[in-house]
């Protein structure tokens, strides 16, 4: 005889979760009490359930399985659902436990009582409440394949507390795995036609169940088409930005001449990546419902109706399924697009170098820094916001995973993220950038980082305000700031009163010093930037903007 809370743990210990992220709550003491016999799950306390849920969704993106959090009900649950929301966005399997009331006190005005179908339905997977102790390891296993099959992304298991307190007598369900979709051999036939008959085809790569295989089997199949890849938004680890066919990431910050050159393609084979609005350029780049170009589009689910792009083929399959077909395909003789390709890496390699920007504290050059000192598997997590641009145009990916951004855009992220990361690869450097207003609403987070003594680093670009909210205003109501500005604390002070180690540069000659502190000091460690808030992208400054604004149009 098992408790519930004692089988619960079993069945995540079998499929192989190694770390349960969670804000303690007394709706699931069974559950804390069956972690404490157990060293298969790590137990890592966290400071707000938003932290635990978002570090949850990093845990499962690094490893393709489920990532594991515990909350308590009502403003536990409210508070997670951050999280849970960047799983749904970035197609990430992950698993939120949430403790509630008893079974009896079900339907009745329950302290903190809230409705977790109606909180949840809209952006997980599946959301259920466990019905009995004896039938846990059947809800884990449907969990699993909810989180793993087909478009992946958050469950949310509901636990009455009295579920977990009873016990019972009962077998461990088997381990889930993702069920495995293939091409047929007509599907790739058809990949075949499609590239030589085309003339400037483009491939792009992104969304779930990526691996370091995928990535050589892609890049070696580009290298015999002489074939250019672009990388969809959030996904620049998934090619080595150094393979020739390597031609930048699409979305938010994209290159105008990266923009062209798709909207010039004649064919665009998508392996995962999502046809979304921030993909598509807002359906400028490709548009909607009827593109340019012929697209063919592999996912294990395939095309999402919502996405609103018509696609000439679609194939469901998994990347790593269809990316070892792909040996199969034989190149044309003539590479019509060799010139196309060739174009379209130059336009990249170009857009690598840092353009100077207001101020002493040159961010472009930092982040160019930061990337060539630190090895290839590094990890490196950023949140959301403008400064986020500066990092995703200036860091060189080389490995996979090596990457933890939002594709849902949501600030907060970096720092749990980075904390994740470190607890699954403790022997890689995590660095995570943060912009002033994103690392506050996670700060917290890092006390977590002391409590365990998790050497990462993470560098604030300190402008004073919103950055990304006060660009488009600037765009809308030049001159009219209103919302936009912070008064923010003096961050390295803060950060030392965690237990961190600390600096902050005003000037860019003072940043190789302290990075190197930073990454010898054998804890968590913070260096904050202070930047010029005329530096508002890698590319203008808010006068331009205001100019601009300003200008009449023709």
């Amino acid at each position: 005889m098992r408790s519930g809370g004692r089988i619960l743990v079993d069945q995540l210990a079998l499929q192989g979760a190694g770390t349960a992220f969670l804000v303690p709550g007394e709706s699931f003491l069974a559950v804390l009490d069956a972690l404490f016999d157990t060293t298969a799950v790590r137990t890592v306390i966290c400071r707000h359930e938003g932290g635990a849920a978002m570090m949850a969704e990093a845990t499962g993106r690094l490893t393709g399985r489920p990532g594991i959090a515990f909350v308590t009900r009502a403003p536990g649950a409210t508070n997670a659902t951050s999280g849970v929301y960047v799983a749904a966005q970035g197609q990430t399997p992950m698993i939120l436990f949430v403790g509630l009331p008893p079974r009896a006190r079900a339907h009745l005005n329950t302290f903190q009582d809230f409705d977790l179908h109606g909180l949840f339905a809209n952006m997980a997977k599946h959301v259920e409440i466990a019905s009995g102790a004896a039938n846990l390891p059947e809800t884990i296993s449907r969990a699993y394949a909810y989180a793993l099959n087909g478009r992946p992304g958050a469950v949310v298991i509901g636990l009455p507390e009295d579920v977990l307190t009873e016990t019972a007598h009962v077998p461990d369900a088997p381990f889930i795995d993702a069920a495995a979709a293939e091409p047929s051999s007509h599907a790739m036939a058809a990949v075949q036609k499609a590239l030589l008959q085309a003339e400037q085809p483009v491939v792009i790569v992104g969304g779930p169940r990526w691996s370091s295989h995928i990535k050589d089997a892609v890049q070696s199949f580009a290298q015999r088409f002489d074939l250019p890849i672009a990388v969809a938004f959030r996904a620049q680890d998934y090619i080595d930005n150094r393979h020739p066919s390597y031609c930048g990431h699409i979305g938010i910050n994209m290159d105008e001449r990266l923009a062209t050159a798709l909207r010039a393609a004649d064919l665009l084979v998508v392996i995962g990546a999502p046809l979304d609005e921030i993909q598509t350029g807002g359906w400028s780049i490709i548009a909607s419902p009827e593109p340019t170009q012929r697209i063919i589009h592999v996912h294990p689910a395939g095309t999402d109706p919502r996405d609103g792009v018509r696609t000439q083929q679609q194939i469901v399959a998994t990347a790593e399924s269809f990316a070892n077909a792909l040996h199969q395909l034989e190149p044309p003789n003539q590479k019509r697009w060799s010139t196309f390709r060739r174009d379209m890496r130059a336009v990249f390699e170009r857009s690598q170098r840092p353009v100077p920007t207001p101020g002493a504290v040159q961010f472009a050059e930092i982040v160019r820094r930061v990337s060539e000192r630190l090895p290839e598997t590094a990890i490196i997590a950023s949140g959301a916001g403008n400064y986020s641009q500066f990092v995703h145009r200036y860091t060189t990916y080389t490995s996979y995973p090596s990457s933890l951004a939002p594709a849902s855009g949501s600030m907060g992220y970096g720092l749990p993220a980075a904390i994740a990361a470190k607890f699954e690869h403790p022997d890689r450097h995590v660095v995570a950038y943060a912009g002033d207003g994103c690392f506050l609403m996670t700060a917290q987070e890092l006390a977590t980082a002391v409590q365990y003594g998790l050497p990462i680093i993470i560098i604030v670009a300190d402008n004073g305000m919103y950055g990304t909210i006060r660009m488009h205003q600037e765009k809308s109501y030049p001159g009219r700031v209103s919302g936009t500005s912070l008064v923010n604390p003096d961050f390295a002070e803060l950060a030392r009163s965690f237990g961190a180690y600390a600096e902050t540069v005003t000037d860019t000659t003072q940043f190789d010093s302290a990075f190197e502190a930073a990454l010898t000091c054998g804890r968590p460690a913070l260096i904050a930037l202070r930047l010029d808030p005329e530096a508002i992208t890698p590319t203008t400054t808010l006068s331009a903007l205001r100019a601009q604004a300003h200008t009449p149009k023709a």
